[in-house]
């Protein structure tokens, strides 16, 4: 083996997400609170993991799940105390894990007391949000209903709410709008303001002042609004009217020098939204000084029929692995780096959307992890993942809690979908599909809850951190897999090359660092199929598979999703 770089840092990371609503409940509310997650410390370094991303925690009225910000430098009552948080971080230090916080800087609860103020009155935290009189020559007052939409131009801008509707809403009764890309309780922040980008310091400077040197930014290539707001044209898609814009690494680098660049230490990571590979490698190159690495979601929506979320339609392998490559090649050549996922709580589960839920679960599951975890980027595990957990088997729309679903139901129907494709179609894309508690054993409540879980979880009878425990597979492998990270710098660090990429099913890439070399052949369907591999891969070594005892030659024959990693060394 060569020398290796004397510090490899996050790119060596396995990292774990918690969605602490979910995780564990001690009190019988039906939510996760922190000091369930104390309890299953134990469980979580049993994984090898460096870090856990929580998703957020901080005060709010929960219309988002906790993306709704009324105070940053506060715990949620529901979930608990700081108290619990300072012995939260200290317990997970002393087992060698850091903690990464989500900071949903984009926009705050209109609860919070700076839309408060707003509202009543004071100029200053007006400026705070982006607000705006009704569009020119609409002729009349503005509409009184966000939903309704003025034929003349009422809105501020034809954009539209990621959640469905127009992205504007009604300023009290000032006949202005404030902008909302999101909930319209979630109003957009005026980072054009000076003091807000101060204000976005701060908060990270509080958290950074408890020990936190983690920090996963949400949305945050959406910041960089313009100072006019314009309407996109007609055909044109108005998210690029305020995704990417000019002034975001501006302000990354200003947050990065004036507060996390500050630490050696700190890993970041931005969740783009819309983006490019271009703007993500222009985020996460270390010489930019903005972030450490993104999380894009073109692969994601492989899925997508004609680009729409809300669809219902079996992905296909060619453009899962092209989308892949392509982001693989593209932020390597850029010097970018990659956050590397399937699954997290805005995701349906990745076993029932690329592979097979019933008859080959363990096997999907395990070549999944495999994919993930050899690419180039910093893999992230959601809770669950590790053992296999498959979406939820729900029959009725009121069995979903959250906004987004229940929105997209209600705007299917009005559009003439029958009811039952409808429901179909938001169960395959829902994001409460991975918000399902923890199934840590097979009791009825799947030993998350006491009382009656905010989430029905359905299937822990046969899927559960137990039995995984006491024999299944999937948890072992996925606990291989972060220990061969930290092994072997082709995988952390190594350079990334695609390998008989017109395959129609197969995935296949190398992974090099100096004399090591690793042939990762992934099987992304339920057939088994034949894939021809390199002549001097076929005495290598086995590093890693998901089926037993694989007989390596110069054709393999392929399972059903079956995945291997071979091991040659590199002749000089």
């Amino acid at each position: 083996m060569g020398k290796p770089p004397t510090k490899v840092g996050f790119r060596e990371y396995a990292i774990y997400q918690i969605y602490p609503k979910s995780f564990r409940d001690t009190t019988g509310s039906g939510i996760g609170d922190l000091r369930g997650v104390i309890e299953k410390i134990p469980y979580i370094a049993s994984l090898g993991i460096d870090m856990i991303w929580f998703n957020p925690f901080f005060v709010s009225p929960q219309r988002d799940g906790g993306y709704d910000v009324a105070d940053y430098y506060n715990i949620d009552p529901a979930i608990g105390t700081m108290d619990d948080f300072d012995e939260l971080v200290r317990a997970l230090a002393d087992n060698g894990i850091g903690v990464m916080l989500d900071m949903v800087l984009n926009h705050t609860s209109t609860e919070h007391e700076w839309f408060q103020k707003a509202l009543a009155g004071d100029k200053k935290y007006q400026d705070f949000y982006i607000i705006r009189p009704p569009a020119l020559g609409s002729g009349r007052p503005y509409p009184r209903r966000p939903a309704r939409r003025a034929a003349d131009g009422g809105l501020p801008t034809n954009w539209e709410s990621k959640f469905g509707g127009p992205a504007w809403a009604p300023f009290g009764d000032t006949g202005n709008y404030y902008l909302h890309l999101y909930d319209p309780t979630q109003a957009d922040l005026n980072w054009r303001n000076p003091e807000v980008r101060d204000e976005m310091v701060k908060i990270v400077n509080f958290w950074r002042a408890k020990g936190i040197h983690g920090f996963r930014f949400d949305v945050i290539n959406v910041i960089g609004k313009a100072a006019e707001l314009k309407s996109s044209a007609p055909g044109e898609d108005p998210r690029y009217m305020y995704t990417d814009g000019p002034d975001v690494n501006a302000y990354l680098q200003q947050l990065n020098a004036e507060s996390f660049g500050q630490d050696p230490d700190s890993v970041t990571v931005g969740e783009m939204s819309s983006t490019s590979i271009q703007n993500c490698v222009e985020y996460s190159n270390p010489d930019n000084h903005e972030l450490d690495m993104v999380f894009s979601f073109h692969h994601l929506k492989v899925d997508y029929l004609n680009g729409q979320k809300w669809s219902n339609v079996r992905f296909n392998p060619i453009d899962l692995k092209r989308t892949l490559n392509e982001w693989a090649l593209g932020m390597q050549e850029g010097n970018g780096w990659n956050a590397l996922f399937l699954n997290n709580h805005d995701q349906p589960r990745s076993v029932n959307r690329f592979g097979d839920p019933t008859t080959y679960r363990v096997e999907s599951a395990t070549m999944l992890a495999t994919m993930i975890h050899m690419l180039r980027g910093t893999p992230y595990i959601y809770m669950g993942e590790e053992i296999g957990m498959t979406d939820p088997e729900y029959h009725s729309i009121d069995d979903y809690v959250d906004v987004e679903a229940r929105n997209a139901y209600n705007a299917l129907i009005d559009q003439g979908v029958d009811a039952a494709e409808a429901f179909a179609i938001v169960h395959s894309k829902a994001r409460d599909n991975s918000r399902t508690p923890m199934q840590w054993d097979d009791s009825p409540n799947a030993g998350f809850t006491t009382g009656t879980p905010w989430l029905r979880p359905t299937n822990q009878e046969h899927i559960n951190v137990a039995a995984e425990e006491q024999g299944g597979k999937i948890l072992a492998y996925y606990k291989k897999l972060i220990r061969l990270r930290k092994q072997h710098l082709a995988i952390s660090i190594g350079e990334y090359q695609p390998y008989q990429l017109d395959h129609p099913q197969v995935y296949a890439f190398t992974r090099t660092h100096e004399d090591e070399k690793l042939l990762v052949i992934i099987n992304l369907s339920d057939k088994e199929i034949a894939c021809d591999i390199p002549e001097d891969f076929a005495t290598g070594e086995v590093l890693i598979a998901n089926y037993p005892n694989p007989t390596v030659a110069d054709t393999i024959q392929l399972h059903p999703y079956e995945a291997l990693t071979l091991k040659k060394e590199v002749v000089a």
